[in-house]
């Protein structure tokens, strides 16, 4: 919850909150603390009884849409049938990438001066010229 605050950070932050709550601030820290352990006790409780009223068992996780559909509501085959037309769309997308990724990697190679170690010197010993650009009509 605060990976990205430091520790600077985090002690203004319980400055403000001395400053604003003064006295009262074990208070409200405590009353927050109680909060969240009844709400997570009520999201318990309420996995519980789904769990008894469907008989299966039933995770927080799951109660998002998406998972409590495929894991409790469709079958094995159900899900197949479902993602079956799209495979082939994800397939012929995922070879289009891995080419063009690999065509990438080619021209980084050739276009890396440094991969053959000092840079060639051409007849008059003055830099080489520079290789012609493919252009996007040439790609596809």
């Amino acid at each position: 919850m605060f990976e990205n605050l430091n520790w600077w950070e985090i002690g203004a932050l319980l400055l403000v909150a001395l400053l604003i709550f003064g006295d009262r601030l074990p208070a409200v820290i405590s009353d927050g603390l109680r909060m969240v352990r009844n709400l997570r006790t009520m999201a318990n409780n309420a996995t519980t009884d789904l769990s008894r009223e469907l008989g299966t068992d039933i995770q927080l996780e799951d109660l998002h849409p998406k998972a409590f559909i495929r894991k409790h509501l469709l079958s094995e085959e159900d899900e197949q049938a479902i993602r079956k037309p799209l495979q082939g769309v994800y397939d012929n997308l995922r070879a289009d990438v891995t080419g063009v990724h690999n065509e990438l990697k080619d021209v980084a190679s050739a276009a890396d001066l440094r991969a053959g170690g000092s840079r060639p010197a051409t007849a008059t010993g003055s830099a080489p010229a520079p290789a012609p650009r493919a252009s996007y009509d040439d790609a596809t």
